[in-house]
């Protein structure tokens, strides 16, 4: 070997044994997205719930009993309430940032507020309390459960005043509790009041702005016509479209209902052509689910598969679950899911062309999907 070249260096030994500075910026930068950050923070609750012992918060929860009703569900549109109940899949947006600032407000803003500035001597506050009561009074019995918001207690942990914590927009809007949310608090107060055998009847519904972080406070009173006129009336129709097995009529108790439901397309309240849809099957062509809610939703109903629309957006869930093939409901000729353009407006099926037919393809409907 020539001594000039004995002496050069290496390309092996000119290379850095690392990337170069551009490459992990685009990768460090790559990595920043809003799907690795809800994977991230969906493992991160899936964690969570183990470690704090509540594993049954991960997955979808088996529908309740006819009977069996959640206060935070109370006097709202049936229609949504069953959806709920039976794991239909939800569309659009979750509300995950709203809850985790309820929780955080609640926890870190109103318990340290009630416990530094409200309680007095002898006087506690309790995160919160289970109640379980069964509501027999003549008519068909309906039973309540839940966990309430933080309650003050005596040195015992009786309770002495019953709240309920919600976070809103805006404070300015806000003249009187919100009918549900005064439903809610009047089912502790009622559960509560018959398992410690006192007399109960006075609770506070505290609203938080989430942007000023100002509160608006309302005492309510247990009113025993609102309970036994409205909020007992309406646990007893719930019960009775679960026991008949049959879908709600589309009919809010609120105005707003529709606006922030997440049921709204196959409702038939957002002009998708759907409308009335059952409690099982995605909807051929709407997009609009989240991986989460995708995940929830196949969980409860193993052998659903997602649409071809859904596959393209989520390869990893099609590989794992499985994907509709495209039919032709004129010749039955079938094909594969990524065998078709989803963005045509109307795929025609090759074997009806070749016979001079034109015949559209589709993907089954929720009701033909084969869901147990």
């Amino acid at each position: 070997m020539p001594d000039d070249q004995a002496n050069t260096p290496t390309t092996e030994f000119l290379t850095p044994n690392r990337a170069p500075e551009a490459d992990r910026r685009k990768r460090l930068l790559d990595a920043i997205t809003n799907e690795s950050f809800n994977d991230w923070y969906q493992e991160e609750q899936f964690t969570e719930n183990i470690l704090e012992g509540r594993p049954y918060f991960n997955g979808a929860s088996p529908p309740p009993a006819a009977e069996k009703h959640s206060p935070s569900k109370l006097l709202q549109c049936h229609r949504k309430v069953r959806y709920y109940a039976e794991n239909a899949p939800k569309e659009g947006d979750a509300p995950q940032g709203l809850f985790w600032i309820g929780s955080a407000f609640e926890e870190e803003i109103v318990v340290p507020y009630l416990l530094d500035a409200v309680t007095t001597e002898n006087t506690y506050v309790r995160n919160s309390m289970w109640i379980d009561t069964t509501i027999d009074d003549g008519g068909a019995p309906v039973r309540v459960k839940g966990v309430t918001d933080p309650v003050l207690v005596d040195s015992s942990g009786g309770p002495i005043l019953v709240t309920e914590i919600k976070t809103t927009s805006s404070l300015s809007y806000l003249d009187s509790p919100k009918t549900h949310h005064k439903a809610q608090l009047h089912a502790y107060m009622h559960a509560l009041d018959a398992e410690y055998d006192r007399s109960l009847r006075d609770g506070v519904l505290l609203y938080g702005g989430r942007d000023t972080l100002d509160i608006e406070v309302f005492h309510v009173q247990f009113d025993e016509s609102f309970w036994q006129d409205r909020v007992v009336p309406w646990m007893r129709a719930q019960t009775q479209y679960r026991s008949d097995e049959v879908l709600p009529p589309a009919d809010p108790v609120s105005d707003w209902e529709c606006d922030t439901c997440p049921f709204r397309i196959r409702c038939g309240q957002a002009n998708e052509g759907y409308e009335d849809v059952g409690f099982t099957g995605l909807l051929p062509g709407v997009d609009e689910y989240r991986k989460h809610q995708l995940v929830e939703y196949l969980d409860a109903y193993p052998d659903a598969k997602l649409t071809p629309t859904l596959a393209h957006q989520f390869p990893a869930l099609a590989e794992e679950h499985g994907v509709y093939d495209w039919h032709c409901p004129t010749c039955g000729a079938t094909y594969a899911w990524d065998a078709i353009d989803i963005e045509a407006q109307s795929p025609l099926c090759e074997r009806c062309v070749e016979d001079d037919e034109l015949c559209t393809v589709a993907v089954p409907m929720p009701e033909s999907q084969n869901i147990h």
